[in-house]
């Protein structure tokens, strides 16, 4: 399985407009409200630039949460510093996470799982580390179930890349119930058609992962394609789907 380097994208990581727009998380608050604690402990695992807990952060800035924040990338973690000091952020590994058991309420892991090359390490460090009743929130794309993401339209061979990174949805769902946790599922599907020309600046700057991983000649001959249509018809759409998914499973 090929990795995406993250030290060669970490610098403009943060230009994709669409990672910018993190919402409340739902599932953090309500597990906050329904535990009533007087203080919690919360860790994005493989945190990245820092996109979600600088959003977060302010969201529930009148919680007493403690946040910390992993990634394996340093360059990566360099951009998430500076964006707030309201975070305890650590280089490390997700399969052998640095922190003691039971350190967390909540973990959540947003867009990366199908990095770990170990995942079902990745997993039982999680039982590990989280409390009991505690949380952990895969957050992810749903491969499976947008075969006709842009992307993968345009550049055939990232979907034979990701098929080799994702796990499919009941795989996730089977071994975090193998290892107690009461799992639930969500999934949100969305089709629409998108202004080909929107999509231009996202494969310039190649910080989309799967991108990373095909070759550059397979990436030049997408590029050429989506500029040979755009010059025929500069107001060109393209039909797209996009799913997303969302594991939150308690620790029993």
């Amino acid at each position: 399985m090929r990795k995406t380097d993250y030290s060669r994208i970490a610098d403009k990581y943060d230009k994709n407009k669409f990672r910018q727009k993190v919402k409340p998380d739902d599932d953090l608050e309500d597990f906050i409200h329904s535990s009533g604690k007087p203080q919690y402990s919360v860790l994005d695992l493989a945190c990245g630039t820092g996109i979600y807990l600088a959003n977060q952060t302010n969201y529930l800035a009148n919680i007493n949460i403690h946040w910390n924040g992993l990634d394996a990338s340093e360059e990566m973690l360099k951009i998430a510093k500076t964006k707030t000091e309201e975070v305890t952020y650590i280089q490390g590994f997700a399969e052998d996470l640095p922190y003691s058991s039971e350190s967390f309420d909540f973990v959540v892991n947003n867009f990366a799982f199908h990095h770990f090359q170990k995942k079902s390490e990745v997993l039982d460090e999680a039982v590990r580390v989280i409390k009991k009743d505690g949380v952990f929130k895969i957050h992810n794309i749903s491969i499976h179930d947008m075969e006709k993401w842009w992307i993968y339209q345009l550049f055939p061979s990232a979907l034979f890349e990701d098929l080799k990174r994702y796990w499919p949805k009941d795989l996730i769902f089977y071994e975090l119930s193998a290892r107690g946790f009461d799992v639930e599922t969500r999934m949100e599907y969305l089709m629409n058609g998108t202004k080909l020309a929107d999509y231009m600046d996202h494969v310039y700057n190649r910080d989309i992962s799967v991108l990373t991983i095909i070759s550059d000649e397979e990436y030049r001959q997408g590029i050429e394609m989506m500029e040979y249509r755009l010059r025929k018809d500069p107001e060109a759409i393209l039909f797209n789907d996009f799913a997303e998914i969302s594991f939150v499973a308690t620790k029993k």
